[in-house]
């Protein structure tokens, strides 16, 4: 499990994910970016809800389906706002994450996008399973149930 950093600030966080899926291990990875992607990001004119994690056929692992808008002052350089961006990870996690994806039914979804400290986007990912019907149903109850004990304390 990665260690919790110190976040500067938090851009955007994908809120479906833990309705949608069962997390289990969180990594955080460093994302390489060109220099407009940047400033979009600190703009917060990113989404990540779609987003999904891979290896390619080269072994490179990367993130697909988060869309990062285009910077209006970029200039004449061309931006394509919904590439594969490549995650930078230690060779220990990547093996961890290659042996879970053997399992069927496993995804990696990104939890949150943020910079860290020292000025570098970042993005927790998540080893996910995807719930069933009832699952999320028990998880709306539940938050139906901590709301209203909260209100009344």
């Amino acid at each position: 499990m990665a260690k919790k950093k110190q976040r500067e600030n938090n851009i955007t966080r994908n809120r479906k994910a833990y309705f949608e899926y069962s997390i289990g291990d969180t990594f955080e990875a460093g994302i390489v970016l060109t220099g407009a992607e940047i400033k979009s990001i600190r703009d917060k004119k990113v989404s990540i809800s779609e987003g999904y994690c891979f290896f390619d056929d080269s072994g490179v692992f990367k993130i697909k389906g988060i869309r990062i808008s285009e910077f209006k002052n970029a200039g004449y350089v061309q931006q394509d706002p919904d590439r594969d961006k490549c995650l930078l990870l230690n060779k220990t996690e990547l093996k961890k994450i290659k042996n879970k994806l053997k399992d069927q039914g496993i995804t990696i979804v990104p939890i949150e996008l943020f910079i860290s400290v020292k000025g570098f986007a970042k993005i927790e990912i998540g080893i996910a399973k995807g719930k069933k019907i009832h699952d999320k149903r028990d998880s709306l109850k539940d938050k139906a149930i901590n709301r209203e004990i909260n209100k009344y304390t």
